[in-house]
């Protein structure tokens, strides 16, 4: 589902130019949940970024169920992302003058390809705030919402267009540990049902611990066994 093949990214600093990600070669099979941990500055959001083709790589190939999205323009890229991708950032990302089903309704109404109208976009948001317990939020603004709440909404949003990918990137980072635990248990439920391979960028081991498999990050690096234990 997602390959990468050399994947390089330089910035260019006031003191010159920084190598963020060196090399990296990853594979993800369909279905597969995959942790990605390591210190803050190793690169992980970078990576993310990289493989939700939200940035560019200086170098390399990125491989998304087939296609090779360093090829694609802006607007290329936008549309494998409506069709494929679904996302979970830290900061939750709500729209603030939009409604928990809004806010959910959002990504689906925005697929103009699948030819279904709002009041399937609706029901489908309903559907997936039910599954995150939230149908009696609906009608609530993210304001008037509680940390967790808000990050269950944007769970509920990733998953109601049925991606083949969700990138979350620190998910229960803004979170208390009862929240963290309810986000995560919420997560892991609905990948499981939806069959999603997911990526996931943390600090949290117990989180990392859930995914089928963890990398480690260090300096700009992947590797299957964490670097600092010996």
């Amino acid at each position: 589902m997602i390959k990468a093949r050399a994947l390089t990214k330089r910035v260019t600093t006031a003191e010159g130019e920084l190598a963020i990600l060196k090399g990296l070669d990853l594979e993800i099979k369909a279905g597969e949940s995959v942790a990605i941990v390591g210190a803050s500055g190793s690169g992980k959001s970078t990576l993310l970024g990289l493989l939700a083709g939200l940035d560019d790589a200086s170098s390399g190939e990125i491989l998304i169920d087939g296609t090779d999205i360093t090829l694609l323009d802006e607007e290329q890229r936008s549309a494998m992302r409506a069709r494929l991708v679904g996302f979970v950032f830290q900061n939750f990302q709500l729209l603030p003058a939009l409604s928990a089903l809004e806010n959910v309704m959002l990504p689906l109404e925005l697929k103009k390809d699948d030819g279904s109208g709002r009041s399937d976009a609706r029901q489908r948001a309903e559907y997936f705030l039910g599954q995150v317990g939230l149908s009696h939020r609906g009608h609530h603004y993210p304001r008037q919402l509680s940390g967790g709440e808000q990050q269950r909404v944007a769970i509920a949003r990733a998953f109601a267009t049925h991606p083949k990918i969700l990138f979350a990137d620190e998910p229960t980072g803004n979170l208390d540990k009862k929240n963290a635990q309810r986000i995560a248990d919420v997560l892991f439920e609905l990948n499981t049902q939806q069959q999603t391979t997911l990526v996931l960028v943390t600090h949290d081991m117990r989180l990392a611990e859930r995914c089928q498999r963890i990398l480690w990050m260090d300096e700009g690096k992947l590797f299957h066994h964490d670097p600092l234990v010996h």
